[in-house]
């Protein structure tokens, strides 16, 4: 008696996988990804510069540079996920566009050598969104929206 393995049904996860990455997801996995590297960059030199440095409040730098290099986790996982064409990445990609719109609100607000990073930081979460929500992405990812399962 012989055995023989039936192939595995198609699920939406290996749909999704076939063939190449769409650029769109590409180009949304690295805005994600440069957004990460930026909050972990900024957070490593808070953090440098409070222990080194003299700050005001030595313990506020401390603990805003951890924080800040512990938010970068959730762009830069968001970003492999991206690549990896991994559904559930598009959440946190798509909330880390949100956060990211106030605090570029707020850069823009300030009289000084923040407008220019605020009018960056809006542009790229903007482009990451409309990237984000394209049709193509969601395919790619295999994301169905509602009364499309199968």
């Amino acid at each position: 008696m012989s055995s023989q393995q039936n192939p595995a049904p198609e699920t939406a996860e290996t749909a999704a996988t076939d063939g190449p990455r769409p650029r769109r997801l590409t180009y949304a996995a690295v805005l994600a990804a440069l957004e990460g590297a930026a909050l972990a960059a900024g957070g490593l030199w808070v953090l440098v510069r409070g222990v080194t440095g003299e700050p005001d409040d030595r313990q506020q730098a401390v603990t805003l540079g951890i924080t800040l290099i512990v938010l970068a986790l959730l762009p830069l996982l968001a970003a492999r996920g991206l690549l990896l064409r991994r559904g559930w990445s598009r959440g946190p990609a798509v909330i880390t566009q949100l956060m990211a719109l106030p605090v570029a609100y707020s850069l823009l607000q300030a009289d000084s050598m923040a407008v220019p990073a605020g009018i960056a930081l809006a542009a790229i979460a903007i482009a990451a969104l409309v990237l984000l929500v394209n049709g193509e992405t969601t395919r790619a990812l295999g994301i169905k929206g509602p009364g499309r399962a199968e």
